[in-house]
């Protein structure tokens, strides 16, 4: 599955190194080196034979010929601080949209399917850069810079159909409006600071790349994809530093306002409570302890298990510990839980909370 995922992004987006950190940093949260390969050798592979197919040219590629001085960095602050409440802002609607249609439950669930689909007929029709991923809009923007007015119209719009689009429960998903959205953020902030004078014309296309990063970095909880997603999208490395120095910033303050990540959030809504069962098939699970977790230095009997699993082994420095009550365990550790088939995705659940820096 892991590899399936990295292949299908690396052939998507021209991306894959970028696919297969999105695997361990979204997904797993730790590094495993057999999900790490495995990943790798399906993203490579893919994008081979999509290069071939397609072209080498990047999803994303931007002509611009400057980069960002050191002397418009006091400014990049105060686009990654825009950005930073703009993803958490983002993230709440999106996560609650459902919500807020439960408090009208006298409206058939029909509805809200028809409603983004309605509404994008005219988009369509009289605007088709807008619709879609947001690829399309992007470089044209990027091509010929549009009014701040023109700018923030195009933010409302695709703000709220990828809300509405979401909410319907219908295959789809926010990878590349989430960066869509960012690219419009850093259009409309290069712009203000254009018209006000302290910003050259020549870096409006750095200020959308190096949003994008921001952007998708606070809402998926992912700066180190973010980094390099957008880097081999863009395919030029000459924007790395001062990207990294939003994407940074940005992904700070969504932290210090209590954001999660995105994609961690829409599983623990899709997933309904289980019963545990005592019998059936054995499973088991992998788990990685992170530096600063529940279990990061605490014994194994001071830790609050979930009923129905047992801890069977752990790795640690490529050795293997049969664990008793008093095994303390340690960031680094992989640890091996066996469960119930049935139960696996209760414990994985729980368990995983356990393993992560909190």
């Amino acid at each position: 599955m892991s590899g399936g995922a990295a292949a299908g992004l690396a052939a998507a987006f021209n991306a894959p190194i970028a696919s297969t950190l999105f695997v361990l940093e979204e997904i797993y949260h730790n590094f495993s080196t057999s999900v790490w390969l495995t990943s790798l050798s399906a993203a490579i592979s893919a994008n081979f034979v999509s290069t071939a197919v397609f072209g080498k040219v990047p999803v994303l590629h931007m002509s611009y010929s400057h980069v960002i001085p050191l002397h418009i960095y006091p400014y990049l602050i105060g686009l990654g601080i825009v950005i930073g409440i703009g993803g958490l802002i983002y993230e709440y609607a999106t996560l609650h949209v459902n919500d807020w249609y439960e408090k009208l439950d006298w409206i058939p669930n029909i509805v809200w399917v028809l409603i983004p689909f309605i509404l994008v007929i005219p988009f369509e029709m009289y605007l088709p850069t807008i619709v879609g991923g947001g690829s399309t809009m992007v470089l044209t923007i990027a091509k010929a810079a549009p009014t701040i007015t023109v700018l923030l119209w195009f933010l409302l719009i695709r703000f709220v159909m990828s809300i509405l689009s979401y909410s319907t429960g219908l295959p789809g998903g926010i990878f590349l409006p989430m960066l869509s959205l960012g690219a419009l953020i850093g259009a409309i902030y290069s712009e203000v600071l254009i018209q006000l004078g302290v910003l050259p014309q020549s870096y409006f296309v750095n200020f959308i790349i190096i949003s994008m990063s921001g952007f998708f970095a606070c809402v998926g909880k992912a700066p180190f994809t973010a980094i390099l997603l957008i880097t081999e999208m863009v395919g030029s490395l000459q924007n790395l530093m001062s990207l990294a120095f939003v994407t940074l910033v940005a992904y700070e303050v969504t932290d210090l306002l209590g954001g999660s990540p995105i994609y961690n959030e829409m599983l623990q809504k899709m997933l309904s409570p289980q019963k545990l069962s005592t019998s059936g098939q054995l499973t088991n699970l992998y788990f990685s302890v992170q530096l600063g977790s529940d279990m990061d230095g605490k014994a194994v009997k001071s830790i609050n298990w979930p009923d129905g699993c047992l801890i069977s082994s752990i790795k640690r420095n490529e050795q293997y510990i049969i664990p008793d009550g008093d095994t303390i365990l340690r960031a680094g550790d992989n640890i091996e839980i066996s469960t119930n088939y049935d139960n696996r995705g209760y414990i994985y659940t729980h368990v995983e909370k356990l393993t992560l820096d909190n």
